[in-house]
């Protein structure tokens, strides 16, 4: 399977900046930056309320 060197990814990546433009570059960077910490949020939040039920549910059979 072929993968790419440094030479061809350079090439790529002048080819992209010419076709789409510094800006939209850096504009696409920036959303996904955006979307990846809201994810990390949303699973972080789903694994506290998960500990938190677990918590509850402990706290019921001691009572």
């Amino acid at each position: 399977m072929w993968t790419p060197g440094m030479g061809e990814l350079f090439i790529i990546l002048i080819i992209v900046l010419v076709l789409f433009g510094g800006s939209k570059i850096a504009g696409l960077g920036r959303s996904l930056g955006t979307a990846i910490a809201e994810f990390k949020d949303a699973v972080k939040g789903g694994e506290e309320s998960k500990k938190e039920s677990i918590e509850e549910n402990k706290k019921e059979e001691n009572s």
